[in-house]
């Protein structure tokens, strides 16, 4: 792994007088047998059971294992690793909810022998990263050893019509990393080729891994066609507004003319909102909201007064578009 790290940071300082290194001379570098990868155990998939969700802590769960390298089958690309990224996918993948994520693992291993592959005692997790190409499989024709990548998470089989118009409804569309094997929090990755776009230059390699998963959800919710389809002037309403999620979209709904009417849960969450640029705030803490009388039932009365603190924000206009993820908690 070392000389595979010194190749590419060679590489990567050619701009600056050092000889450039070619497709040939990562072709060349011996791909070690194991790397180190951040995984879950299968065995310990009940480690938690009857602990509450703040009582699961991942320093528990997750573990730095050395694991062999994957078999490259083919449409696949193996990937150096130089940055990756945690998103809600690695935590939830942490604490086991909210189910394990091997039965995903199993699943998608009785597709095909080639996916048997990713059916492991542990899986090594991660949906973002930032490397550089080291080796491809037969029929991929548009990467190369030695590419500087970042690879998005949507990982798809494609051989239903069903998702040719729309990636995300072929009937085999997996979240990389989470649905399968071979993540990105590790030294080395496996990916569809497919999933892999050139690294910005102007950006660092963390920079590059950090906006891939939440920044790709972000804009197909709220600007894509298969999404929202947002225009100047539209309210938005953005729940989570400084999470990873949340501030791709505020920062989608300023520089697209609309308005962002953020909600987060405490100052220091509302100040990041207002250095992107947000006016529109709602601190849903420091405002008291409850939303739920109990563990079953929602309060009307609270989600009205909820509702009349945004039309005070808009001057009197509903919300075009609730940008919302958290599911149940905001469900009313």
């Amino acid at each position: 792994m070392n000389e595979i790290l010194d190749a590419i940071l060679a590489s990567t300082q050619s701009d600056h007088g050092s000889p450039a290194l070619g497709p040939a001379d990562f072709a060349a570098l011996p791909v070690p047998e194991s790397y180190r990868a951040v995984t879950v155990h299968k065995d310990e998939a009940e480690m938690f059971a009857g602990l509450t969700t703040k009582e699961k802590d991942p320093r528990k769960s997750l573990h730095v294992d050395e694991v062999p390298v994957p078999e490259l089958g083919p449409g696949e690309a193996l990937v150096a690793v130089m940055a990756s990224s945690v998103n809600y996918n690695s935590v939830w993948t942490s604490i086991f909810e909210p189910l394990p994520t091997f039965g995903f693992l199993e699943r998608y291993g009785r597709l095909s022998p080639l996916a048997k592959r990713h059916d492991l005692p542990y899986h090594i997790i991660g949906s973002d990263l930032a490397g550089v190409v080291l080796r491809t499989g037969p029929g991929v024709n548009l990467w190369k050893p030695g590419d500087e990548v970042v690879a998005h998470c949507l990982s798809v089989e494609l051989e239903s019509a069903d998702g040719h118009s729309d990636t995300m409804l072929d009937p085999e569309q997996r979240i990389w990393g989470f649905e399968t094997n071979f993540g990105g929090l590790a030294e080395l990755a496996l990916v569809k080729s497919n999933q892999l776009m050139p690294k910005p230059g102007h950006l660092s390699w963390e920079e590059a891994a950090a906006p891939g998963l939440v920044n790709s959800t972000a804009y197909r919710q709220l600007v894509s066609s298969n999404g929202a389809q947002m225009k100047q002037g539209d309210n938005v309403l953005i729940w989570g507004a400084s999470g990873g999620l949340g501030s791709y979209a505020t920062q989608f709904a300023l520089a697209g003319g609309a308005n962002p009417i953020c909600v987060v849960s405490s100052p220091r969450k509302a100040e990041i909102c207002r250095a992107m640029g947000a006016e529109a705030i709602i601190d849903r803490t420091a405002e008291d909201y409850r939303f739920w009388k109990d563990e079953h039932t929602q309060d009307p009365k609270e989600w009205k007064r909820f509702g009349k603190r945004i039309r005070e924000l808009t001057g009197g206009e509903d919300v075009d578009i609730v940008f919302e993820h958290p599911g149940r908690e905001t469900f009313g």
